[in-house]
């Protein structure tokens, strides 16, 4: 019969099996990550994204994605130990490899090995990022960039992504982003035509802007994107009221929170860090975010509309420019200046179209400002916008595109043009050497009822105003 061994003795066998399987385990842990330190494409076991805790629940929108908590106190996520500021990520369907565009702002004088982590089911992969700087950076020290990250191997559906710098700390307990564009789509989009506006700072034009929305609408525009900085109170009243109706899309955009952002498109109309409040940034995160959202897109300014002369819609007009000039095209459209500082009549009409009932509302009536400037060949190529298929184009900028798989087209002016209702371009012209354009009044009939509705509803109209 076996001897039952001593207390002492059995608890010191305990004790030293568990400190062999102690060090079994480190040696297992330490051999597991033993590339850790050497950054190459390797995986870890992805712990947790770090998001800004707040105790008022609504929603708001990080780098600018769309996060449970309180009004954003910051717009971007930052990287470690460098200038740059990261906005959006996207997957990338088109090009060789796979790989998430993420779209960035960079100080252009500074070299940075950028190091992309990404979090897929659970685990955390890394690979290096290549930096593609936008050229069009009008001499601002910051410009807008591509920060392209190739997914590794192992990770084939990746939900969340950053980006550090190499010489920086491999911490990732940092802020992610969420890389949107999982599924490619090529019909059935939700919106048909949607309009890309950006940027709104200190903005207070509330009748042109309602008359825009409601133009847009009778153009069949089914979706605004809006990247706003600053507004009046009665433009916010007017954002909620449209957003409510599902029009409208409000992207928060403050990046005078982390540069001194210029007012002006050159450094020496407007000193700052970077062009026109990160126009272009908006512009390229806006086009990636509804390349399958939506069919066609349309880059242009809050005072612009795209006016087909021969038809009424652009449901209408693009079918035209499709079988003239192709498919999935850049479409460009000639810029048209109607000074808003000139008021005159229709040729055969005595009077303009006013509405009494408009005149304390703020800003532009543009039914008041029917003549335009003559093209002249100093501006007959500039400050032109776009409609396009956005799966068509890789890079957009504030006039055109600057990479796209089938090239621009100019629009024959006989078929669409722009109407740009804003302060002159040619200050020194006279009244008689402006030219008649009413294109503006065959929409009026239905353009003025719908502009005194919205108006009236959002309390900008008197109760009883009906002329």
């Amino acid at each position: 019969m076996s001897q039952k061994q001593p207390p002492v003795l059995k608890r010191f066998k305990l004790m030293l099996i568990t400190a062999v399987l102690s060090v079994l385990s480190v040696t297992l842990l330490i051999w597991t990550y033993r590339d850790y330190w050497t950054f190459q494409p390797r995986t870890f076991y992805y712990q947790r994204t770090t998001v800004p805790q707040h105790s008022v629940h609504t929603t708001y929108i990080v780098g600018p994605e769309v996060l449970q908590g309180r009004e954003p106190e910051a717009s971007v996520v930052t990287v470690n130990g460098t200038k740059t500021l990261l906005f959006s990520a996207y997957l990338e369907h088109r090009t060789d490899r796979k790989e998430v565009r993420v779209i960035a702002v960079v100080l252009r004088s500074e070299a940075v090995a950028y190091r992309c982590l990404f979090c897929c089911q659970e685990q955390l992969h890394i690979s290096d990022g290549v930096c593609n700087m936008n050229t069009d950076h009008f001499d601002f020290a910051y410009g807008t960039a591509d920060i392209m990250c190739p997914v590794p191997s192992g990770c084939e559906a990746p939900s969340r992504i950053t980006v550090t710098s190499a010489a920086g700390s491999s911490d990732v307990d940092r802020e992610f982003l969420e890389v949107k564009n999982q599924n490619v789509k090529s019909d059935a989009f939700p919106y048909s035509f949607t309009v890309c506006l950006s940027t709104m700072f200190d903005f207070t034009n509330v009748l042109q802007f309602v008359q825009s929305l409601e133009m847009m609408q009778l153009l069949g525009v089914d979706r605004v994107v809006v990247y706003k900085t600053s507004c009046s109170p009665e433009t916010q009243r007017i954002l909620d009221y449209y957003t409510h109706k599902g029009l409208v899309e409000v992207i928060p955009w403050s990046l005078s929170r982390y540069l001194n952002v210029s007012r002006s498109f050159v450094p020496s109309l407007g000193p700052g860090d970077l062009h026109y409040f990160g126009q272009i940034a908006a512009l390229n995160d806006c086009l990636y975010r509804y390349m399958y959202r939506s069919r066609y897109v349309a880059l242009h300014d809050m005072d612009e509309l795209i006016l087909p002369q021969s038809v009424s819609s652009w449901s209408e007009l693009l079918p035209q420019l499709e079988q003239k000039y192709g498919v999935d095209r850049c479409y460009m459209f000639e810029n048209n200046v109607f000074p808003n500082t000139i008021k005159l009549p229709p040729p055969n009409s005595p009077t303009l179209p006013l509405l009494a009932s408009w005149l304390n509302v703020s800003g532009v009536d543009i039914l008041s400002h029917l003549y335009q400037e003559p093209i002249i060949p100093e501006t007959h190529y500039s400050n032109f916008k776009i409609i396009v298929n956005p799966r068509a184009v890789f890079t957009a900028t504030v006039h055109g595109v600057l990479h796209s798989q089938h090239g621009c087209s100019w629009v024959d002016r006989n078929m669409a043009r722009m109407y740009h209702t804003r302060g002159p371009r040619q200050p020194h012209l006279k009244p008689d050497q402006l030219i008649y354009d009413g294109r503006l009044l065959d929409y009026s009939a239905r353009l003025i009822p719908a502009v005194s509705a919205v108006l009236k509803e959002n309390g900008l109209l008197e109760e009883d105003s009906t002329h």
